[in-house]
């Protein structure tokens, strides 16, 4: 199906394009036929999720490939935990899509409205040192080539390809269909507390390798930080879900509605945000409880707002949070949105922010009604001290020339979009800054 295009904006509004026309195609044959009518009008194409990235990495001036129509189990084997998903299935979907498998992601984000494609070629992970980014769940591909060609890559077809491909940020092609290898179904239980945020620093190294899952936030102006530790059991463990209404009150009144009005407040009196940050810091309550993981993974998050995230060394995570503490405060800024810190598994995706080593992440917020540039070009400084990897879905302002430095098979990604790619058809303005034209 095509369409003119209307206005297209991401889910933060940082980014927003008009494609000359929209592709919606239902199948692999129309998203070949897509690619190729494309190169006939000598256009660029660019598939598009949900928007959830914060970077222009989906922003299609040409045509706008809505895979919104390729979704769903495309074949399940329950004996290896071996599932093939379409590329656009949405993240929110896959509980009720693999309920009847007992199957599950090993690991996931605190967000479940990207796609599959999406969340996995932009190199989002979840949190615990025992885990990698979802990417490296990924045993297979299909992807529709710059030259119009179905590629399919696995362990045993073309496998030198895999550690590009399955974080490719959708330069090496359109992405029709991932393999993923599942875990039988698991709950989690959750244990969130506040506790003194200096003590949690002083422990975080120790601590993210006790656990399964570790996530830390804290409110700039306050003393204290929340804590989410996340412990696995089988799938037939007893569960105890947050009940709907103490789970509307601290997940939708404090953790949402709360939040909003500080940022709205904030933004319009910047002086009322560490006061405001205190009282959330007070009311905030310790709890737990035990789901299946996809329900203790995810949270819903409607404060928009805009973000940047680097990965760091391991042990170089207390210290650097320590700077932005202190950054915030020699510039006297009022800042509303949490800071993020999670850690994940090292691993051999070229492109992914964990490539060799194990890595802890820090996350910094702005309100999306707010200039983030001034913040986050100070934490940027900060985490490139470190050696600093950025996420690629979220605001950095490093460019091919610094990435290479960062990333030792950078130029091996690079010829493999050679192949794939070799007119760059799928570039866009964000890659050409972050690959090179």
């Amino acid at each position: 199906m095509t369409a003119s295009g209307d206005t297209w904006r991401n889910w933060a509004r940082t980014e927003a394009v008009r494609p000359l026309r929209v592709e919606r195609p239902a199948t692999t044959d129309a998203v070949q036929r897509a690619v190729a009518a494309a190169a006939a009008s000598g256009l660029r194409i660019k598939p598009v999720g949900s928007g959830h990235s914060f970077t222009g990495i989906a922003v299609a001036p040409g045509v706008q490939l809505d895979l919104a129509d390729l979704t769903g189990v495309i074949d399940a084997d329950v004996a290896t935990g071996r599932v093939t998903l379409a590329a656009g299935t949405p993240l929110h979907q896959l509980p009720q899509l693999l309920a009847p498998y007992g199957l599950a992601m090993p690991n996931m984000g605190d967000i479940d409205r990207q796609t599959i494609a999406g969340v996995t070629s932009t190199g989002t992970h979840g949190t615990g040192l025992r885990f990698g980014g979802l990417a490296t769940q990924i045993v297979a591909a299909k992807l529709v080539t710059g030259k119009g060609e179905l590629l399919t890559v696995s362990e045993t077809v073309r496998p030198d390809l895999l550690p590009a491909v399955r974080l490719g940020l959708g330069a090496l092609g359109v992405l029709i269909e991932v393999t993923l290898q599942l875990v039988p179904r698991f709950v989690l239980h959750a244990v969130e507390r506040s506790e003194p945020f200096d003590e949690v620093l002083d422990g975080w190294v120790d601590r993210v390798r006790e656990v399964d899952h570790l996530d830390v936030y804290w409110f700039p102006h306050t003393r204290t930080a929340l804590t989410k530790t996340n412990t696995r059991h089988p799938g037939d463990a007893p569960r105890r879900p947050v009940g709907r209404v103490s789970g509307w009150i601290d997940d939708e009144l404090l953790a949402n509605g709360v939040l909003r009005g500080i940022c709205a407040l904030g933004a319009l009196a910047p002086a009322v945000t560490p006061p405001l940050a205190r009282l959330v810091e007070a009311l905030t309550p310790n709890r737990e409880f035990s789901d299946f993981s996809p329900a203790v993974f995810t949270a819903g998050r409607s404060a928009r707002f805009c973000e940047m995230e680097y990965a760091i060394p391991l042990d170089a995570v207390p210290d650097a949070v320590r700077e932005v503490r202190a950054l915030i405060e020699r510039n006297g800024w009022r800042i509303s949105f949490p800071i993020e810190v999670r850690a994940a598994a090292s691993d051999d995706n070229w492109l992914s922010t964990a490539y060799g080593r194990e890595s802890g992440y820090i996350a910094v917020h702005r309100y999306f009604r707010e200039d983030p540039r001034e913040y986050f070009t100070a934490v940027e400084e900060i985490m490139r001290s470190f050696g600093g990897r950025p996420h690629w879905g979220k605001m950095h302002t490093q460019t091919a020339e610094t990435l290479r430095e960062l990333f030792p098979r950078f130029d091996d990604f690079l010829r493999v979009r050679d192949e794939l790619d070799p007119e760059r058809r799928f570039a866009n303005p964000y890659l050409e800054r972050v690959l090179g034209a």
